[in-house]
């Protein structure tokens, strides 16, 4: 593995992709590609004890990311889950995302589990780690996956193999976090609702931004 990830940076460096992954197709804009309503949800005003965790300041998001996308959704139950998007057109060096088991304990969280699993979809299964946090009688299990172009990726040697096949046809990787999660004492409950979520959320997207957003890629062509 080290042989690999040491070719893979020396290969990276020699390409030196001049152009963005992002410019290579339509116009990226979270905003408008996630609907503010689908399935049994709705967009729900924040509330206070509802808060999406971001730890970073303002300052540092900027540089992280160039899209940054939170929401609070309620079904007809009154359940509550909260969607965080972060993208970043440059995932290169210091501006990879940072991830949830580094921005949860950051912010004064307990980190209890963190293990990977599949999120099942009708367009196929999605990689994604579920943790499980609580800040003192606030318990919020999380599921989250990392995408680069319209791959999701595990791990850091996936994820560079990634960027070197786009560094090979001369782009810049980009890169988008997704993150879901909700309060909830249950984690099997909330990682059930929140599964649910994910599909409604995909079933309201068109072929190309389900694409995008899942990492699931020329997958969710063969199977809509």
């Amino acid at each position: 593995m080290f042989c690999l990830m040491a070719g893979a940076l020396a290969l990276g460096v020699l390409v030196r992709p001049p152009a963005k992954a992002a410019s290579a197709g339509p116009r990226f804009v979270l905003e408008a590609i996630v609907p503010k309503s689908f399935g049994e949800w709705h967009e729900a005003p924040e509330r206070r004890d509802f808060a999406v965790v971001n730890p970073q300041t303002k300052e540092l998001l900027d540089k992280l990311y160039s899209q940054l996308l939170t929401r609070t959704y309620v079904n007809s139950q009154g359940y509550q889950i909260m969607l965080s998007m972060a993208y970043g057109d440059d995932q290169r060096g210091d501006l990879q995302a940072h991830k949830p088991e580094v921005c949860y304990p950051a912010q004064g969280f307990a980190l209890h589990s963190n293990d990977e699993t599949q999120l099942g979809t009708r367009f196929g299964p999605i990689t994604v780690r579920r943790l499980s946090t609580s800040m003192g009688s606030r318990k919020e299990p999380v599921t989250y996956w990392f995408t680069v172009g319209d791959t999701a990726v595990r791990n850091k040697l996936e994820q560079r193999m990634v960027e070197i096949k786009l560094g090979l046809t001369g782009q810049i990787p980009d890169g988008l976090l997704v993150r879901l999660s909700s309060i909830d004492g249950s984690p099997a409950h909330a990682y059930t609702m929140q599964d649910a979520f994910a599909n409604d959320l995909l079933d309201a997207m068109s072929t190309t931004d389900r694409g995008r957003i899942s990492g699931l890629g020329s997958a969710v062509a063969l199977n809509r």
